[in-house]
């Protein structure tokens, strides 16, 4: 399926997300779209892909003019979307998220539903339990599951918008094997948006980059890395070393603790982190480093064990009790567990102030979050809502709302969907949490981040930490066979 835009045209307020974009795709072939946080590359695919009208402009596919007022109705189209957040309801079975919006009858057909996606399964290797509920799912497996359902549904353009943030090396390269089939061999056009600029190299034959609502560029790929940095940002932007720091008192202890749920179970895991060390937590999705942060926020509760926050017994303690200590988490889900789609910036920052008042203040808050917003470069305006923010601008968001001080400070996936720019910015900001004396505990799927960030590693494997690493002495490849389970 041949694709052009012409003109795309959208704003929202005074923010123009896509301004005059014209470009065109042709079949069987993986394109890149690249830029920086706020560019305008999700709001240009979620128009193509009818999550939202343009403004003006126009689109069409073969040749034939075509204007799209809803996801459905894309997809009957013959373009469907994974976004970077799978739209699935995590109660329900992965069935019946197969079955969702695919079926107008009052009836279900179960049966047929099972054999589609047993042979689609089959088709790309995927191996995931029918009868499962999504929230017992990885990241991965999720991904998995809506591609299926957009390949079913008759999807001949496949947008991926940001699909390897939070996902298993494996899970990567079974996606990877994927696209290359569904281009190559099925001949379908896919569109990777994505930060991450080794895997353009690796996977697409060309790339458009997106500045400031605009395209700016358009290269054949393979291409000097450097040429796509410099067409993102105008300039290929430094990047901060990691200081030196001085360890100072426990901030956290962790005694022989056993963390547990319907999925895993994680025994004996002993480690401790003074303030102002980064200590990265390396290892496979689902392999016990999320069961760590959570036990120690105070969302999962230890079966044995102790953990103790500067010097406090806080085993039992509420996650609203850890807060008011001094201990900080964020979630990868931004949207499921960090912020609240409908509510606006300024309200968010009223939620998370330390005043317990009956009434808000709410001229307070706005001069709060407009404070922050240019502090931590966030493209939005008080009154947006969080929602209307791209994924890079959520995250700013998150440690926007941090407060300002504290003790012990636990990520996921803390640059998830930022481009090298603002991920250096944010890691410039844990570096000041650093010099303050907070100790900081983070999860990352990109081990070059894990060492280039981290002062010690501990390295899950199969559920258990197996062991702790100096950052300095160790490799990728080194810790590549550790989360493998090898000596």
């Amino acid at each position: 399926m041949r694709v052009e835009l012409r003109e795309i045209r959208k704003q929202f307020g005074p923010v123009k997300a896509n301004d005059g974009i014209s470009l065109v795709l042709e079949g069987g072939q993986i394109y890149g779209l690249l830029g920086e946080n706020g560019a305008g590359k999700s709001t240009l695919m979620k128009i193509l892909s009818g999550y939202q009208p343009p403004d003006s402009g126009q689109i069409f596919l073969n040749g034939r003019p075509v204007r799209f007022h809803s996801p459905a109705e894309a997809l009957s189209g013959g373009v469907g979307m994974l976004y970077q957040d799978p739209l699935d309801i995590p109660p329900f079975r992965v069935i019946d998220n197969y079955l969702l919006g695919r079926e107008s009858g009052l009836g279900l057909n179960y049966k047929a539903a099972r054999r589609q996606l047993r042979e689609l399964a089959g088709r790309y290797n995927f191996a995931i339990d029918l009868d499962a509920t999504i929230d017992s799912l990885s990241l991965g497996e999720r991904q998995q599951l809506e591609l299926m359902r957009l390949l079913a549904g008759g999807a001949q353009v496949l947008i991926l918008d940001e699909p390897t943030t939070g996902i298993s090396a494996e899970q990567k390269e079974l996606l990877f094997d994927s696209m290359r089939r569904l281009a190559a061999q099925e001949g379908k056009t896919l569109i990777l948006v994505s930060h991450k600029l080794d895997e353009v190299q690796e996977l697409c034959q060309h790339a458009f980059v997106l500045r400031r609502g605009q395209l700016v560029g358009q290269t054949g790929i393979p291409c000097p890395t450097v040429k796509l940095v410099e067409m993102m940002f105008g300039q290929a932007p430094p990047r901060s070393q990691r200081p030196p720091f001085e360890p100072g008192d426990p901030v956290l202890e962790v005694e022989a603790a056993t963390l547990a749920d319907a999925r895993l179970r994680v025994e004996n895991v002993s480690l401790a982190v003074p303030a102002g060390e980064i200590f990265g937590l390396a290892g496979l999705e689902g392999s016990g480093q999320r069961h760590l942060l959570r036990g120690c926020a105070g969302l999962l509760r230890p079966e044995h064990g102790r953990i103790r926050l500067a010097g406090q017994d806080v085993t039992h303690w509420s996650y609203h009790r850890r807060q008011d200590a001094g201990a900080a988490y964020l979630a990868a889900g931004r949207l499921e567990e960090g912020l609240i789609a409908g509510l606006t910036l300024t309200e968010h920052m009223a939620l998370v102030r330390p005043d317990r008042s009956f009434m808000v203040d709410w001229n307070q808050a706005h001069r709060e979050i407009t404070g922050r917003i240019s502090h931590y470069h966030i493209v939005g305006r008080p009154d947006s809502t969080a929602g209307e923010l791209s994924g890079g601008n959520q995250q700013r968001l998150l440690f926007a709302l941090l407060r300002d001080r504290l003790r012990l400070l636990l990520l996921e996936h803390p640059t998830r969907g930022l481009d090298v720019r603002s991920a250096d910015t944010i890691w410039q900001l844990l570096y000041r949490r650093r010099e303050q004396g907070t100790a900081i505990l983070f999860i990352s799927a990109d081990l070059d981040e894990i060492i280039e960030r981290s002062d010690r590693i501990a390295v899950f494997s199969g559920g258990k930490m197996s062991r702790i690493v100096l950052a300095r002495e160790t490799t990728v490849d080194e810790l590549g066979h550790l989360i493998g389970g090898q000596a």
